[in-house]
């Protein structure tokens, strides 16, 4: 295997790439010891290594368990035991249907000793598996990220009420997907106090009083200013401390939100330094520009591990009707009882989800939510999976 010189690159529109950064220079990836893979994965690392021993003759101290903590344009950086390394693909992984690797997947990684590059010779089974559905319809998923625990659903605040819907698409996405949800508010200064304690209970409304939730503010807006916020942040853990409880040591988590959310300059303010890019947010719309580039695991002090992951554009709700029942439960079991299976829960008769409604079940705004999903997921009916009722 020949060693690779880490050089410019152009692409298919003609423009020169940036060489490869440094792995010297990532130094807020966290350490082989944060990353804790499950016995089934270390069954399945010691089963690789047998077949490629036996089947291929590789020398079983040219063979390490890793974990991808970083993407940059095909060519990932994984941990080891014996620190971080820049790989690629064996050719079994490069041809037909393969499962493409993500950040937070634990590999069975070949080092040939005096080599640049590595070999990933096999994915090791996902304990959980972050994906969306591409395009507009079932069959072909994007992994943003693997075997995370926590998703932390993350949403700027302003002057306006805000928007539940796009917290609950990312929140029925992660629960889909097997992961515990959490929601952060980030920039609670531009909502003011009053405002802030409004939006908490929209969200409460619509998600239920057991979803944790974290509120930040800029920094330097302490004073009287902070004090008036955190006696409005009624059931919400304040602050960066705040987000570290919901992510403790041991606990591998992924934000997910739009461009201008704030998630790189909140990473910045847990990690006590500017390690991460960040960019200005737009006056005339609100948003903001990708900032993030490529996905990264980063380190918390004191806490556990955080998937940086670009800002998303969109989240298509095909493909995940369960994580809607799991995050809607009590509305799904009502719609089990409706008369028409077809039922939209608007009009028709025998609707036993606007029966219960009635007799206040669940709150307007959650009901709202729950059809506004259910009526996107519907206009994909012939993807829809049958065994499920919305």
């Amino acid at each position: 295997m020949a060693k690779r010189p880490q050089k410019r690159r152009g692409n298919r529109a003609g423009r020169v790439e940036q060489p490869l950064p440094a792995l010297s220079l990532l130094t807020e990836l966290p350490g082989f010891d944060e990353l804790v893979p499950t016995d089934r994965q270390r069954d399945a690392f010691e089963g690789a290594c047998r077949r490629l021993e036996g089947e291929e003759g590789v020398r079983r101290d040219e063979l390490a368990l890793g974990c991808v903590v970083r993407l940059d344009r095909g060519f990932p950086a994984v941990m080891t035991a014996s620190g971080v390394v820049r790989a690629e693909f064996a050719a079994q992984l490069t041809k037909g249907d393969f499962s493409r690797v993500a950040v937070g997947d634990w590999v069975c990684l070949r080092v040939p000793e005096g080599h640049e590059m590595s070999l990933i010779q096999e994915i090791l089974p996902r304990e959980s598996d972050i994906a969306r559905w591409k395009g507009g319809a079932r069959g072909e998923r994007q992994t943003l990220a693997a075997n995370v625990g926590v998703v932390l659903v993350v949403q700027a605040l302003g002057r306006e009420l805000i928007s539940c819907e796009r917290i609950a698409r990312s929140a029925v996405v992660a629960s889909d997907c097997g992961a515990h949800v959490c929601v952060v508010l980030t920039k609670a200064d531009r909502a003011g106090a009053e405002m802030l304690g409004r939006d908490l209970e929209l969200i409460s409304q619509v998600l239920g009083s057991d979803v944790h939730v974290a509120v930040t503010a800029a920094k330097g807006s302490g004073g009287g200013s902070e004090l008036e916020l955190t006696a409005h942040a009624h059931g919400a853990l304040w602050g960066n401390e705040g987000v570290r409880e919901l992510v403790p040591s041991g606990t591998v988590a992924i934000m997910l939100g739009e461009s201008g959310a704030g998630k790189s300059t909140l990473l910045n303010a847990l990690l006590g330094k500017e390690a991460l890019e960040t960019g200005a947010v737009r006056e005339r719309d609100d948003a903001g520009r990708h900032t993030t580039v490529a996905r990264r695991m980063v380190s918390l002090p004191g806490a556990g591990v955080i998937v940086d992951e670009p800002g998303l554009r969109s989240l298509p709700m095909v493909g995940h009707e369960r994580g809607l029942a799991r995050v809607f439960p009590e509305i799904a079991d009502a719609a089990r009882g409706c008369r028409f299976r077809d039922c939209t829960h608007t009009h028709e008769p025998g609707c036993e989800v606007l029966e219960r409604f009635g007799t206040g079940s669940f709150t307007p705004v959650r009901l709202e939510t729950y059809l506004a999903l259910a009526h996107e997921m519907r206009e994909s009916a012939a993807s829809l999976d049958p065994d499920v009722v919305i």
